[in-house]
């Protein structure tokens, strides 16, 4: 009996097998019928797990709707490039309230936010120094190739590895990473702690800059670039459209009240002359102009070229920022001829750079995202044409009313530090001198501050879970809140409401048309497509890292898009 159970277990294992070997050679045909060919194989870089050059580019102030209402008139190398044949994530918001140049760098490529990498505004108070402070600054550095005080610039108030910092610890610093942009913090916190270089324009004398944080003299390709003397050569052209002029057909009419004019100027209108300032800022107005995106354009082939980027099997990275979008988009708003014209020539600028980048590192080899630091707001003279409510609000008005309603409640004292980005920064010392609580300020500030026209809600940094906010709002100011750089008093203007300018327009609210920006990708490794899904800039550097194989940034808080992989 017991041989007989024997065998029937012998000649089971022995059916299993059968059948086991089988599936496998089914699997191994089906393999082997999708396996490329030789011949038909795509091309890979040289280092096969990583592209040979990532490209990052942040336009300064690029809403998401440009994309699309400039499209037929875009050309197919450029923005074209990137949505057809590349990964389109459309509906990408900002995870955070302050909507600032600043903090959008410093996101984008940490991903993580104000909150833990410590860039809150472009400037802010800061607690502990008891002044203002700029984002970039550093007073222990000096500047590298030019006489000015514009480089004494660095990365150290960020608190947070990048992209390019992860890179090259993963390389053991192997990897370049530069960054470039009209604006130093522009290049400087995308490039981050661990650069090779970070570049920025000198409005002085038309150089670009470094600082002593990175290397105590200019690269010889930084030099002959500066040589070439590009400033001059545009300063003596006019800024006339690209197309005919009827031809800006996405555009209000060229000649508007509400559009800021550039110096010497009296109307807003084409063709545009540039007046230089004279004293330290001769070559400023070039900002305001596409020749600043061009020059942008070409320093960056420079570094291409200077640096060697993406000639060898460790991957590099670029950071390219074009800051003339903000400029003109400040100046002239969104729906201005002006607008539109740059972004058409902007275009051109990346079709160029994206040529460059297949005739040098490889088509196929390199990959490319791109996104924008933040949006911005309709001109509200614009958005009035159509009944749309929108103000500007003084925030000088705001402020004088928080420290007259604080008076009244409390008594004689400065109760207040300052009020800066949209915020109220309580006297800590005073209130807990006086045994006031913030709770007690926060409701005198309140009750003041609502009964100014434009003022919706007043929000308590320090209760947040305690306020009556939409459920998508609560978490973009909690993402702001980094104690000693930030205030305790959120104002919240009703939307199409901002402070300051009478002309132009600004942004830093937490209205779509401030958060919602661009994220494409291209390139090397990822899979042509699109979502609608909802992400978020904190979801970019992760998903950069995740393609290259490396650990993401030290304060991410965001999660790589799967779609994107192939």
């Amino acid at each position: 009996m017991q041989h007989f159970r024997f065998g029937r277990l012998i000649l089971a294992a022995s059916l299993l097998s059968i059948c086991f070997n089988a599936s496998a050679q089914t699997r191994n045909a089906a393999k082997e019928q999708k396996r490329p060919s030789a011949a038909t194989a795509p091309r890979t870089p040289s280092f096969p797990d990583r592209p040979k050059l990532v490209v990052g580019i942040v336009v300064d102030q690029m809403r998401y709707d440009y994309l699309y209402r400039y499209y037929d008139k875009f050309s197919n190398g450029g923005f074209r490039r990137m949505m057809t044949e590349g990964f389109n994530c459309r509906n990408n918001h900002y995870h955070y309230a302050a909507t600032y140049t600043g903090p959008g760098h410093a996101a984008i490529y940490t991903g993580s936010a104000p909150a833990l990498n410590g860039i809150v505004g472009n400037e802010f108070y800061d607690r502990k120094l008891g002044r203002i402070a700029y984002c970039a600054e550093d007073t222990t550095v000096q500047t590298v190739g030019s006489t000015s005080r514009a480089g004494l610039m660095s990365p150290r108030n960020m608190l947070s590895t990048t992209i390019g910092d992860q890179l090259k610890l993963a390389t053991d610093g192997r990897a370049k990473v530069v960054g470039v942009a009209l604006k130093d913090r522009g290049s400087i916190l995308p490039a981050g702690h661990a650069a090779d270089g970070a570049y920025w324009f000198d409005s002085k004398d038309g150089n670009w800059i470094t600082s002593t944080f990175y290397r105590k003299d200019l690269p010889k390709w930084v030099q002959d670039f500066n040589a070439r003397r590009l400033p001059d050569g545009y300063l003596t052209q006019k800024w006339e459209t690209l197309l005919p002029i009827e031809q800006y057909t996405e555009s209000a009419p060229d000649d508007q009240p509400y559009e800021a004019t550039l110096p010497g100027e009296t109307k807003a209108v084409h063709p545009h002359e540039f007046v230089t300032v004279a004293g330290n800022s001769k070559y400023e107005i070039l900002r305001t102009s596409p020749f600043g995106d061009a020059l942008t354009k070409e320093f960056a082939l420079a570094a291409l070229k200077g640096e060697q980027l993406g000639q060898d099997g460790i991957t590099d990275l670029l950071c390219v920022s074009f800051s003339s979008p903000d400029y003109i988009g400040h100046a002239f708003g969104t729906h201005a001829v002006e607008t539109e014209d740059n972004y058409l020539r902007l275009d051109r600028q990346l079709a160029d750079l994206f040529a460059q980048l297949d005739a040098t590192v490889g088509k196929g080899a390199w990959t490319a995202f791109l996104s924008a630091d933040h949006g911005v707001a309709d001109i509200p003279g614009f958005a009035q044409t159509y009944r749309i409510p929108a103000e500007v609000k003084n925030g000088g008005e705001l402020n004088d009313a928080v420290k007259k309603a604080l008076v009244e409640a409390f008594g004689p004292g400065d109760w207040t530090l300052t009020y800066f980005n949209q915020q109220v920064y309580m006297n800590h010392d005073l209130l807990a001198q006086k045994k006031i609580s913030l709770d007690d300020a926060y409701s005198v500030v309140k009750r003041a501050l609502l009964k100014q026209r434009g003022v919706v809600n007043v929000v308590n940094l320090h209760r947040l879970g305690d306020e009556a906010l939409p459920v998508n709002l609560q978490p973009l100011f909690e993402n702001i809140v980094f104690p000693n750089r930030s205030g305790d008093f959120q104002v919240m203007l009703q939307a199409g409401w901002f402070e300051g300018r009478s002309r132009g327009t600004t942004h830093g609210t937490t209205y779509a048309y401030d958060t919602h920006v661009p994220f494409l990708l291209y390139g090397w490794g990822v899979k042509p497509g699109q979502t609608l899904r909802r992400t978020r800039i904190a979801d970019i550097a992760p998903t950069i890292c995740a393609l290259l194989g490396i650990l993401e940034p030290s304060a991410c808080v965001g999660d790589p898009v799967e779609e994107v992989f192939k």
